[in-house]
């Protein structure tokens, strides 16, 4: 999926807000043995959270390097879809013709055969769509816990998850294609390797010579490359080693963080202290406010070590919820708008009738 328009803030804190409830309790837990039981000794010095903190800031960095690497290599393939796609539906259009043809056909006639090979390709989108959509069990980011659950149905929609593949193809090849490719298991490589066929029997009726069986045959070659390549991103995760113990890691320093923190922000409140003892003030209530405000300064460290928290785990959330660019969630490659957006532009390159439109959106976010 894609979003057309920066993602809103209110979007970000409507996600997260179960885990900044829960960052706040963390951090208010401390804070309250510390200030109210008189707990004093329970803190952790600054300087190993400090570090703790680098490393896991760099951790978090190069997962989320890693998570974009994989999606802009997805971008870049059905980027590369869309263009061969354009290219097969030219050689469709003018490679056709009558000019070494065994038989010669009518404009209708091969107007047709166009249309069919067309449609095959489009079903040829739709089912590796569709593979590429289907849930891994390392891919249930969007479809575990209650905020990813909620957020998902009230945002926006999955197209593959509403129809059916066979649905969804049937209406772009034969009832004799259909049985054929839903008989074995892999429906798009079975897809491509009914068009080399076809192919095979346009170039025998003389429809197309040699040369362009070629061209043509080579184009269906690279389509297998670029889905051997979605493949590859979607049937092999980020490594788990490297997502466990980032995940780990940034929970322990979250966890860690307000006892780091809290006897900085008590030094505060005892400086504030000691100027309010240096110039005292006349007016006995305003004196009064401020000095319980100094003694117990150390409770502002709770919002910031929740918005600490937040930030980091945030920062994680976004990684893992990137790594797998098929999933399905809200900033994946739209692989379906981009499917549907490729249907209407080569139907329209042959001059085809009932030309679909484009989906919906929800939200701006678009599949």
């Amino acid at each position: 999926m894609y979003t057309r328009r920066i993602f809103p803030v209110r979007g970000v804190l409507r996600w997260t807000r179960r885990h900044i409830f829960l960052f706040l309790l963390i951090a208010l837990i401390p804070v309250v043995l510390f200030d109210v039981v008189g707990l004093k000794w329970l803190h952790v010095p600054w300087l190993p959270l400090g570090v703790l903190g680098t490393a896991v800031a760099f951790i978090v960095s190069f997962k989320n390097n890693a998570s974009y690497d994989r999606l802009w290599e997805a971008r870049k393939i059905w980027g590369g879809i869309v263009n061969a796609s354009r290219s097969w539906t030219i050689m469709v259009k003018d490679f056709i013709t009558n000019a070494h043809a065994k038989k010669e056909r009518t404009d209708e006639e091969l107007q047709t055969i166009k249309r069919e090979l067309v449609h095959r390709h489009i079903a040829w989108l739709t089912a590796l769509r569709y593979q590429l959509r289907q849930d891994k069990p390392w891919e249930m980011h969007l479809k575990q816990g209650k905020h990813n659950e909620e957020f998902r149905s009230n945002n926006f929609r999955v197209c593959e998850d509403e129809i059916i593949v066979e649905d969804a193809i049937k209406e772009y090849i034969s009832e004799d294609e259909f049985k054929e490719i839903f008989a074995k298991g892999n429906q798009a490589s079975q897809i491509i390797g009914i068009q080399s066929r076809r192919l095979k029997e346009l170039m025998a009726e003389g429809l197309i010579e040699d040369f362009r069986h070629m061209e043509m045959a080579n184009l269906l070659v690279e389509f297998y490359s670029l889905q051997g390549k979605s493949e590859r991103i979607k049937n092999f995760p980020y490594p788990r080693q490297f997502a466990t113990l980032n995940y780990m890691f940034v929970w322990v320093f979250i966890i860690l963080l307000p006892f780091g923190i809290m006897e900085g922000f008590e030094v505060i409140g005892d400086h504030i202290l000691e100027d309010l003892m240096t110039h005292k003030s006349h007016s006995s209530l305003t004196h009064q406010i401020q000095e319980f405000i100094a003694k117990h300064f150390v409770w502002f460290s709770v919002p910031f070590s929740a918005l600490i928290a937040w930030v980091f785990h945030t920062m994680e959330a976004i990684g893992e919820n990137t790594e797998n660019p098929f999933e399905g969630g809200p900033n994946d490659v739209p692989i379906t708008d981009m499917s549907r957006g490729i249907e209407i532009d080569i139907r329209q390159l042959i001059d085809d009738t009932d030309i679909p439109e484009p989906y919906e959106w929800k939200n701006d976010i678009v599949m």
